[in-house]
């Protein structure tokens, strides 16, 4: 099996919003409805974000067909001590058909988007991981913080 990560380009927005859509299903999301605008919504979202470098794709190819994504999103944050950019890498929209799960694949797209975000001078990436993902992140160093929110 040749597995290949490439980085995505704006041709690929549908393919990363189709694996988005994974992501949601295996989350428990079953609403098409609401998939369809979503999957409308975020390729407008990540096209803008992509040519404006704020925003990158990885592909996972094996054989030469796309079988899992993920992508990284520079997220504004507020200033802090200690660092010097704003700019903090966001995972997200992490996905694997399941026929190619349990290969390694998503942990070689995470070791892309760290290569990316290092070449970029980023000194972390940021996550909010599923219960399926957590195993993966733990292996590459990932840590748990606490964040709270509300709805209003």
């Amino acid at each position: 099996m040749k597995i290949r990560i490439r980085l995505a380009t704006v041709r690929d927005l549908p393919l990363l919003a189709q694996h988005r859509r994974g992501m949601y299903l295996d989350l428990g999301t079953t609403n098409d409805k609401d998939l369809d605008a979503h999957d409308r919504v975020y390729q407008r979202w990540a096209r803008v974000r992509m040519r404006r470098g704020e925003f990158a794709g990885f592909i996972a190819e094996v054989n030469g067909k796309p079988v899992a994504s993920g992508c990284v999103w520079l997220q504004d944050r507020q200033p802090k001590p200690g660092l010097k950019r704003v700019e903090v890498p966001y995972l997200l929209s992490m996905f694997t058909e399941h026929k190619f799960r349990g290969r390694g694949i998503a942990t070689r797209i995470v070791k892309a988007a760290h290569a990316w975000c290092k070449e970029r001078g980023y000194p972390r990436v940021s996550l909010h991981a599923s219960k399926m993902g957590r195993g993966v992140y733990k292996k590459l160093g990932y840590e748990r913080s606490w964040e709270m929110w509300t709805t209003l």
